[in-house]
Parts: structure tokens; C-alpha cells; sequence
């Protein structure tokens, strides 16, 4: 359900989407794209780029914990720059572009952790855990009968925004007001987490900036022009939690990163 799930983001919105299956043997040539050797119309050869995957606007990594640190690694300057460098050239992407991904647990054969500085710019890390029975009674009522998973058109799902509406809210989160003392407060609580004794490694200043900004954004939802310290509390977890490393001495007494930073 986790593609359907972006791909009906990405028609709701709109957006190109992009599928990439991150696989052991997946190089980054294969998700950024290469130039190859063309043949023209009159007999002249010359190099085009062939883009890859990665020039969408809603980008899915799906699995990215399977492909090595090398090949995760080439999605770095797309994520932070919006910008994807091949044989020396610079592509920019469409905007709006941003990237989902999804991942196994690492103590799973076959997977390899992420690096820290691509960890750093993914805004959010949510953590699905299995359905109540209920709730899986009703997945299995509703689609045990079907051959496969249902499609968009089949939900009744259409689009509801486009770039214009997509441009007007990023101004309109861009205006809302964070007060000096809820910016002093956010970068307290980075700071923090690079002193607890739980926790070997702590935030950087990038995810205090990343915090702020998705604190705008829910000032914003919840229809406020400012940002108030509950906006903070409530995103704290999923923007730390792939950001802070658990200390050996937490690790041993079954502590989590959730718990050392809500603690």
C-alpha cells in the first residue's frame, strides 16, 4: 500500500511521480541518469542525457536501506539542492520536488544502514507498526476478494491542488511568525539531544531549521499566522528520531531513541 499511497499523493497534487527499487545491485547511475552515445538522423553522433528516476516531483525510494551507501548517496544533492549533477553538468529538478522513502529494519539480511548526512534530509521518519485486528478485519473484507490492490480511479480519488495552489501555500507557511522565544526553544531542544547521556550522537542545526519550518507548516494547517510551543512538542519525535543515534549504555538497558527524546 505504501506506492499506492504516494502515487495517489502525486495525483492529488498533480505532480510527476517516480518509483526507484533500491536493490543491492542498483548503482547511482541508475538513479540519477547517464549520457549515451546517440546516433543522428544525418549519421553524427553526440552524447544526450538520459535522465533517470530521480527528475520526477514526487520521488519514492521504496526499500532505500536495500541499495548500498554509495547508490543512497547519489539522491544527496537532489534532496538538498534540487539539483542533480551528471558528467560535470548541473540538471536542476521541476519543482515542487520532494522524496519519500521506505525502508526495512536493519536487522533484516540484505540491508545496509543509512548514512547519517542522508538520514539528516528527510524531514520526518513515521514508524508503521502492524493494524488493530479491527482495522485488519476491515483491510481484509474490503480487499480479500480483489486479484490485486485497487487503483486510483477505483477509490474515487481526483486531483485536489496544482502548482499554483502548492506555490501559494509555501508562501503562505513561508509568512507565518515564529516568535524569538519558540526559536530559542527548538534550538534548546537540539542542543539537548547532543548532551543526554542517551544518546551518542544528537541533532545538527540543519534539523533545528527543519523543525521550525514544519512547525510553520502546522501553525498554518491549524489556521494561526504564528507558531506556538505545542506545534514544537508535537513534531519533535518524528524530526528527531532518525536524526539521534541511542548510546551504547542505553542500548544495553532497552531504552529507544523515541524514549530518550521524549524523556
Amino acid at each position: 500500500g505504501k506506492t499506492l499511497l504516494v502515487r495517489t499523493l502525486s495525483n492529488c497534487l498533480d505532480l510527476k511521480f517516480s518509483r526507484i527499487q533500491f536493490t543491492p545491485d542498483l548503482m547511482p547511475s541508475d538513479v540519477t541518469g547517464t549520457n549515451i552515445l546517440v546516433t543522428a538522423a544525418d549519421g553524427s553522433r553526440h552524447f544526450a542525457l538520459h535522465k533517470g528516476p530521480v527528475f520526477g516531483q514526487v520521488i519514492l525510494a521504496d526499500e532505500i536501506n536495500r541499495a548500498t551507501p554509495k547508490t543512497q548517496s547519489s539522491l544527496l544533492e537532489a534532496m538538498q539542492e534540487h539539483a542533480c549533477t551528471i558528467a560535470g553538468t548541473r540538471h536542476a529538478m521541476e519543482e515542487p520536488f520532494f522524496v519519500l522513502a521506505t525502508e526495512n529494519p536493519i536487522e533484516m539480511e540484505g540491508t545496509y544502514p543509512l548514512p547519517e548526512a542522508q538520514l539528516d534530509r528527510f524531514l520526518f521518519k513515521y514508524v508503521l507498526d502492524y493494524p488493530s485486528e479491527a482495522e485488519e478485519l476491515k483491510i481484509v473484507a474490503t480487499y480479500g476478494a480483489r486479484p490485486g490492490s485497487a487503483s486510483i480511479e477505483q477509490m474515487g480519488v481526483g486531483q485536489a491542488a496544482n502548482d499554483a495552489i502548492l506555490n501559494e501555500a509555501s508562501e503562505c507557511v513561508a509568512s507565518v511568525r515564529v516568535a524569538d522565544e519558540v526559536l530559542a526553544y527548538v534550538v534548546r531542544l537540539i542542543r539537548e539531544t547532543r548532551t543526554s547521556q542517551d544518546l551518542t550522537t544528537g541533532a545538527s542545526p540543519r534539523a533545528a531549521a527543519m523543525l521550525a519550518s514544519a512547525a510553520r507548516a502546522r501553525a498554518c494547517l491549524d489556521g494561526r499566522d504564528f507558531v506556538i510551543p505545542d506545534d514544537i512538542k508535537q513534531l519533535a519525535l518524528p524530526a528527531l528520531r532518525h536524526r539521534c543515534v541511542l548510546s551504547p549504555a542505553a542500548e544495553i538497558e532497552g531504552r529507544t531513541v523515541d524514549q530518550a527524546i521524549t524523556s
